[in-house]
């Protein structure tokens, strides 16, 4: 869903796994060189979907770390299957009033630019919900914890190892890459 933290949670959990990070939506938009919105609106969001799933198979064949897509990612049974078939998934799971509440000053996501994104948010959660809860491996109801307890706790559920601590800080001042997995 918009807003459930998919990038800001995936992001940390790579930096802590000092592994590689990469985010489709930022992947799609520095090869077409406009943001998703734009697109969105010069193309249309079947046009999206399609670019989308190319490059979710790209990144999911070529990316060795965590990965970040984008909300509407499960809405394609193709990336359904990749996002299962990827073994580590997890669903970020966040109520539509919560994510009304994170997302109420946005204007860059496309499918919130409505009169009443509050019921968009809804509608997109009544549709989406079940599809992102069959492709996940793990679901954790996001709510409000703290973006270290969320990392800890996806890390212990996955037994992910927790490397030495010098490491990840001399990684976290180096650039996260621009490539990702299905997170």
């Amino acid at each position: 869903m918009p807003g459930a933290g998919k990038t800001t949670v995936g992001r940390h959990l790579a930096r802590r796994l000092a592994v590689p990070f990469a985010d489709t939506d930022a992947i799609i938009e520095a090869r077409l060189g406009v943001s998703i919105r734009e697109y969105f609106q010069r193309e249309g969001e079947a046009a999206f979907r399609v670019l989308e799933s190319e490059v979710l198979a790209e990144v999911m064949q070529n990316h060795p770390g965590v990965v970040s897509t984008g909300g509407g990612i499960v809405t394609q049974a193709p990336n359904r299957e990749l996002l299962k078939a990827c073994g580590r998934s997890v669903y970020l799971r966040a109520k539509p009033e919560e994510l009304m509440r994170r997302l109420r000053h946005d204007k860059l996501r496309p499918l919130l630019q409505v009169a009443d994104p509050m019921a968009k948010l809804q509608e997109l959660f009544s549709a989406r919900d079940a599809w992102y809860t069959a492709s996940a491996s793990l679901i954790l109801e996001t709510g409000r914890p703290s973006m270290n307890l969320l990392v800890r706790d996806i890390s212990n559920r996955f037994n992910l190892p927790w490397p030495d601590p010098e490491k990840v800080q001399s990684q976290s001042s180096q650039p996260a890459h621009q490539t990702e997995r299905s997170f």
